[in-house]
């Protein structure tokens, strides 16, 4: 594949040893805090056997979330692709998984970095429900931008490869209508902020008309960058733009699986180890999937990625109302994919063999 840093295609499992690697040494140190916070072989396995959930709890959720990486990065300038599989994943591991959990504290308890992580070191519990107690304006926040990221992708008057075809033909051709997508995310806001008692729909409707206004920012300062590139040089693409986007879109994927951990343990260091090696495994696949062009080779991937993204945002908005268990949402978008992937190769074989 021309204009990517990638070398030839390889064998699948080399594109996933660091992966391995970071597996190995998170489930090591995972069992280590087990033992150093019991002092027995039976809390030093349960450390171990959580931190291995969440890895796989993460993996689930983010299926999409590489699909739409690679569908992002395939366009970008080596440099920038480079860029993000190096730095972007120490922002998602880090960031995310780490710094993330910690500002919500900060901003909540209204306490200083230091103290939230003593509070997080002493006193789990209490940590834990002032993460619980913010993750309705989180989901609103997360959802609302998920929703704008999977409706841009449907309202495309351009778009002319369609899986459902009944529904995606029309949904495209009223892309013309000047911000429909963004009028859709206004209805949602309305509807349950309307199911939602006095002051957490205020805080969900506030929280969630800032997740639009930071997709509708980070879109505008986008365009603005990768424009200013592209007028210095013809073949810039996917700039400072695409980067800011990838990241914003890696925060949002993120609160899910953040808030979710916590159902889980109250340790924020055993659930950014198990969230980190699940993030290093959608580095993985996404690099995989940009090097051997998988998108192109099947050409409803993307489409199935993007209604699972759609079906994540409306049970992000789902969650200020009621539990659903990660599980739910990690099979979900992992189904929605696989069958977008048995329909891409359904389509590929007829193409081969018309007879068939």
């Amino acid at each position: 594949m021309t204009g990517t840093p990638f070398s030839e295609a390889k064998p699948t499992l080399s594109y996933f040893t660091w992966a391995f690697i970071v597996t190995a040494l998170g489930l090591l140190l995972g069992a280590w805090l087990g033992w150093l916070s019991t002092g027995t072989i039976g809390g030093m396995l349960a450390v171990f056997f959580i931190c291995a959930v969440l890895a796989v709890l993460e993996i689930s959720l983010s299926f999409d979330n590489a699909i739409v990486n690679a569908n992002k990065l395939k366009d970008m300038r080596p440099e920038w692709q480079r860029a993000f599989l190096t730095w972007g994943i120490l922002i998602a591991v880090f960031g995310m998984r780490i710094v993330f959990p910690l500002l919500i504290v900060v901003i909540a308890a209204g306490i200083g970095p230091w103290q939230a992580v003593v509070l997080a070191s002493t006193q789990p519990a209490e940590y834990s429900r002032i993460m619980h107690d913010a993750h309705l304006p989180i989901a609103a926040f997360g959802g609302a931008f998920l929703m704008m990221v999977g409706l841009t992708y449907f309202f495309d008057a351009e778009k002319d490869v369609h899986w459902v075809h009944w529904l995606e033909e029309r949904v495209s051709r009223t892309a013309t209508i000047r911000g429909v997508e963004v009028g859709v995310v206004l209805i949602f806001i309305l509807i349950f902020a309307k199911l939602l008692p006095g002051a957490e729909s205020t805080a969900f409707t506030t929280s969630a008309i800032y997740g639009l206004l930071t997709f509708l920012v980070v879109e505008f300062i986008g365009g603005l960058l990768d424009q200013s590139q592209q007028t210095l040089s013809a073949a810039a693409k996917g700039g400072v733009g695409a980067f800011l986007y990838l990241e914003v879109l890696d925060a949002s994927f993120s609160f899910d699986g953040v808030i979710g951990a916590f159902a889980l343990t109250d340790n924020l260091f055993v659930i950014a180890i198990g969230l980190g090696i699940g993030a290093m495994y959608v580095r993985s696949m996404t690099i995989m999937l940009v090097e051997r062009g998988t998108l192109q080779q099947y050409r409803y991937l993307e489409h199935g990625a993007f209604y699972a993204i759609l079906i994540l945002s409306v049970i992000m908005f789902c969650q200020t109302i009621t539990h659903i268990p990660e599980v739910i949402t990690g099979l979900g978008g992992a189904a929605l994919i696989g069958v977008s992937l048995w329909s891409s190769i359904r389509w590929n074989r007829r193409e081969a063999d018309p007879a068939a």
